[in-house]
């Protein structure tokens, strides 16, 4: 097939101009079972972190711990995406130093420990600890090694192996959302968090058997903190996309649920709202990496970024019924994590397939800051009993998204013109 889309040329060139020897990206082969693997691993590490919204929602209308506030619960939260991108640079050094395998086999256990100890909880710090902090790490020991993997196998069609793989995080979250509130009601708190932490090691075990990377082939980099690429504007623009676009996301995907209970819907149909958020998740991100691949790997997030924070205005701030509210949550699904499909795409653009991990791993950690603290802004930003208790995070996560689109938009204009030099 004639490559049509000129971000395929130019990451083509990347990719071959890493070192003459080495052979390029095969395109597919057992690049599918990677794919395969990834996606596993997104289902049940992000894809149960999606479904914390549940928890959330659970602990803000009951008094389960008693003396925590809804900030703690909002903490909680975003540590485990905070713990989860915080020991990028710790996993990355592991990663060079153990081969890919041994820190992720390290997270499998820490995942499903850090659920299985929040089981037994009694006070809202252990809740900071297990189910915050533990599984973070476990997710990110995880995560991280995976994400750079699939670049390797893939040249052409690397938006798309990332965005089928992404989806990965939408099924697990339709699954997890579905059966987290019908365990927490008909079984109890207790027995939802073991039975998620046995479920998620026994599959994240399985993925992390059948990965494999290319690195004895591409010999990335591998730096965990690399001030070098921080001299360049352009990653400098790609930092900050991250960073404004991830204090949209978290309030979105977590204040949804209790959104829906403040307007007046019952828990099912709240449980119904972050559901068919995941159903968008799940469908729209294959999407997405076809698009990007397609017609630009830096124009197509730009423009679905900007998308996501115009619908916040038009859909989600006027939305006072439950068909207004799910018509938000699958259109907002398909888009608001438009970060996690893009961003090993992206950095291949922004550095080079060779400065992938290392750019990476400074996006982890520019965005550890927002995922931690973008939900209890929002729920600072909250007016409990007004008829409109989320207006302020609902504007928040549209200005978010909005000015993230902004600094993407410069980036590809950037992009542009350095190609019109070529």
């Amino acid at each position: 097939m004639p490559v049509t889309n000129p971000d395929d040329v130019m990451a083509m060139a990347m990719d071959t101009r890493i070192d003459g020897d080495h052979e390029p990206p095969p395109d597919g082969g057992y690049g599918w079972v990677c794919v395969a693997a990834c996606f596993i691993i997104n289902c049940f590490t992000w894809g149960i972190v999606s479904s914390y919204g549940v928890y959330l929602s659970y602990y803000l209308r009951y008094d389960s711990f008693s003396g925590a506030s809804p900030l703690d619960f909002a903490f909680i939260g975003g540590s485990i995406f905070g713990a989860a991108m915080l020991v990028a640079p710790l996993v990355t050094f592991l990663a060079r130093e153990f081969g890919t395998r041994a820190p992720m086999f390290a997270g499998v256990v820490a995942l499903a420990g850090g659920f299985i100890a929040a089981s037994f909880a009694s006070e809202a710090w252990h809740l900071y600890l297990c189910q915050g902090v533990l599984v973070g790490v476990g997710v990110g020991f995880i995560y991280i090694p995976s994400i750079a993997i699939l670049s390797q196998w893939f040249s052409k069609k690397r938006s798309l192996a990332n965005g089928i793989t992404s989806a990965g995080s939408g099924v697990g979250g339709i699954i997890f959302s579905l059966i987290t509130g019908s365990m927490i009601e008909n079984i109890s708190l207790a027995w939802s968090l073991r039975i998620t932490g046995i479920i998620a090691f026994v599959m994240t075990f399985i993925a992390v058997v059948l990965i494999r990377d290319r690195n004895k082939v591409i010999q990335p980099a591998q730096h965990p903190f690399d001030t070098k690429l921080l001299s360049q504007k352009k990653v400098w623009l790609l930092l900050a996309w991250a960073f404004i676009s991830m204090l949209g996301y978290i309030t979105l995907l977590y204040s949804l649920p209790d959104f829906a209970l403040s307007i007046g819907l019952s828990r099912p149909q709240a449980t119904d709202a972050i559901t068919i958020l995941n159903l968008g998740t799940a469908v729209g991100r294959p999407f997405i990496g076809y698009l990007s691949d397609r017609y630009g790997r830096i124009k197509v997030p730009a423009f679905l970024t900007l998308i996501c924070g115009m619908s916040c205005f038009a859909i989600w701030l006027p939305a006072t019924s439950f068909g207004v509210t799910i018509l938000f949550a699958l259109i907002s699904g398909a888009i608001l994590g438009v970060f996690w499909v893009t961003i090993g795409p992206l950095c291949v653009e922004v550095a080079g397939l060779q400065q992938l991990p290392s750019l990476l791993s400074l996006s982890w950690l520019t965005i550890v800051l927002p995922t931690f603290f973008s939900e209890a802004i929002a729920l600072k930003l909250r007016r409990p009993g007004s008829g409109r208790e989320y207006l302020y995070p609902q504007m928040f996560t549209g200005i978010a998204y909005i000015a993230a689109s902004a600094f993407l938009f410069e980036l590809h204009r950037r992009h542009q013109k350095k190609r019109s030099r070529l």
